[in-house]
């Protein structure tokens, strides 16, 4: 067996304790005898949920030596709520312990420094494995049975059942409900996330009239249909016809998806099931390209947008064509604005298009912002919003107010756009006309959608599984102003010339193939730009030399890696690869003294 680092593993502490545990407070010394992946995660991250979703066939397949322990280590205020954990782990069905940590206290004792963040801790309680971002389950796949082979040899494996305790689910119609539309008759389809299904409400909003979908996950066509986690709904215009009525962002399916009302039955319009990675086609026939966590839907300009949260962008479903392909973005995630092709996105979640078509609003969940697209110029602009690090609850003039990871947008009858201010449990307005925000609602839970009604709109209510009608008010809501940066502490470098390694080691039994070019590759920036003198842009190197400015005191550092490792073995005629990426936010204090080097851990020890 190969030699590895190993350093005695933190112990893990919370302040808002334990989940899933049937209320027992676990140590480390619980879990002794047993492989132990520590996932870092926090709810508010598309990655987080994707890794959730590449853990659980690990999870599955070796249920009685592997202990995955989520570690929650929240980025935005409200996700340092304890309730809001606890139905967190209930709406995205995590199967194991969770560790409330809203103080970020494990965080920093594994010198964490990005979401998503994998840990492994041997049976003896050593960690001898860090990984950053997506991409890795296969790598933490092989290095559990290195470890299962090790440690049983040593006598030093346990095996048996893990602590998970599940707890009992909600009952009722809805469950974690993402998005709605009202349909012609007067009722409402409902995209049911939690019941992997859609719902038709009766124009009550509450009585069910049917459920298409079975409540199991999965991708299956026709009149007996399965989903994952539906999320946006679009109807198609009237006088188009399709053979089918709505187009459903099938989320964790990577697919879009058509319902034929008059039958419930169900056919996959774009995606393979596959999640879009580096490399993958951006574009051609619908059914053959991968997407990732399309968020939400909206018919703009005589093709099918899509919120493609899992890379930052903007594609479009042409039906006429049955293609897809990007529209905007770069898979970068930040908030740029520009030209549709240079612009950056931050999981972008909702869409809406105006009463003349000219403009599609977008809610831009992790940068707190609202965005819209121009028709004519296929130009991205911000109506409010400042970047990923900065949020709150501020209404006033556009360009000083705060929301906090908006899910939904809606456009009024007067033209103004109503913001499902998600994490602020609010529902704000955006008035275009005068550059103002305001306040509308506030008592909310979690509102991720909303539709307008004879005057009135009808929100989402996702954390509190229901339909809610309200009266638009003629006045806004005054509410106390609060603003607030990601609480995470700024790591000391020093100006001048900083070395940033990104530490990747492939995984045991792969390499990086660079028979076609680069395997690797590295984009740096900085919020401000002026912190960076020298060193941003794209490389395929995963180390290089930045200059950083005297002049800047502080900034964050913005680092995109990705890596592609591939089988070696020369006797497989097609050998495997995979990819590893993550973006990695590195908030930096300019100090004289202060670090001249900068390790990020894409995969391995530093």
């Amino acid at each position: 067996m190969a030699s590895r680092a190993r350093v005695r593993a933190p112990e893990l502490v919370g302040a808002g304790g334990w989940l899933n545990t049937g209320g027992k407070e676990l140590k480390l010394a619980d879990l002794r005898g047993k492989c132990v992946v520590l996932d870092f995660w926090t709810f508010c991250c598309i990655n987080c949920l994707h890794v959730l979703d590449e853990l659980r066939e690990l999870e599955e397949k070796h249920r009685d030596t592997v202990v995955i322990v989520g570690v929650h280590s929240p980025k935005f205020v409200h996700e340092a709520d304890h309730q809001a954990v606890v139905d967190a782990v209930a709406r995205y069905e995590v199967h194991h312990p969770v560790l409330d940590d809203p103080e970020l206290v494990t965080w920093k004792q594994y010198a964490v420094r990005a979401w998503p963040t994998l840990v492994v801790v041997d049976p003896e309680g050593y960690v001898v494995a860090q990984h950053a971002g997506e991409g890795h389950a296969h790598a933490i796949a092989r290095l559990v049975a290195e470890l299962e082979e090790e440690h049983a040899a040593k006598g030093t494996l346990r095996r048996g059942d893990s602590p998970y305790v599940p707890t009992e689910p909600d009952a009722g119609d809805l469950r974690f409900p993402g998005k709605a539309v009202r349909l012609p008759d007067g009722h409402y389809l409902v995209a049911d996330s939690g019941h992997h299904s859609l719902v038709e409400l009766a124009e009550d909003g509450e009585r069910v009239v049917r459920r298409i979908g079975d409540g199991e996950r999965g991708l299956v066509d026709g009149a007996a249909p399965r989903f994952s986690e539906p999320q946006g709904l679009a109807l198609v215009p009237a006088g188009l016809d399709l053979g089918y009525d709505v187009v459903v962002a099938d989320t964790v399916n990577h697919a879009l998806r058509g319902v034929r009302l008059s039958d419930g039955t169900v056919t996959t319009l774009a995606g393979t099931g596959k999640q879009w990675w580096q490399g993958s086609a951006t574009e051609g026939p619908a059914r053959e390209v991968d997407l990732s966590s399309p968020w939400d839907v909206a018919f703009f300009d005589g093709r099918v947008w899509i919120a493609m949260a899992g890379v930052h962008q903007l594609w479009a479903f042409d039906p006429a064509a049955g293609t897809v392909g990007v529209t905007a973005g770069t898979t970068n995630e930040g908030l740029v604005d520009g030209p549709a092709d240079e612009a950056w996105f931050a999981q972008p979640s909702g869409l809406a298009v105006s009463a003349d078509g000219e403009r599609l609003w977008v809610a831009d969940a992790e940068t707190s912002a609202v965005r819209w697209v121009s028709r004519e110029t296929l130009t991205v602009h911000t109506a409010v919003g400042t970047g990923l690090f900065d949020f709150g609850h501020r209404d006033g003039a556009a360009e000083q107010a705060l929301l906090q990871h908006p899910l939904g947008v809606t456009v009024l009858p007067d033209g103004s756009v109503a913001i499902g201010d998600t994490y602020n449990h609010a529902l704000r307005r955006f008035d275009p006309a005068t550059g103002e925000v305001s306040t509308l609602a506030t008592d909310l839970r979690e509102p991720s959608g909303a539709v307008v009604v004879d005057g009135d709109i009808v929100v989402v209510q996702s954390a509190r599984h229901r339909l809610t009608r309200l009266r638009l008010p003629e006045e806004a809501v005054r509410v106390e102003s609060v603003a607030h940066r990601t609480r995470r502490a700024a790591t000391e470098v020093a100006p001048g010339r900083l070395l940033l390694d990104v530490v990747f080691s492939a995984p045991t039994g792969q390499k990086l193939d660079e028979r076609y070019g680069p395997s690797t590759r590295l984009l740096v920036s900085a919020t401000p730009p002026e912190l960076l003198v020298s060193g941003a842009g794209a490389d395929s190197a995963l180390s290089r030399e930045l200059v950083l400015s005297a002049e800047v005191p502080e900034g964050v550092l913005h680092v995109s890696a990705m890596a592609a490792s591939c089988d070696d073995d020369p006797a497989i005629e097609y050998p495997a690869c995979h990819v590893h990426q993550q973006d990695w936010g590195v908030p930096v204090t300019l100090v004289e003294g202060g670090a001249d080097r900068l390790p990020l851990v894409l995969a391995g020890m530093e």
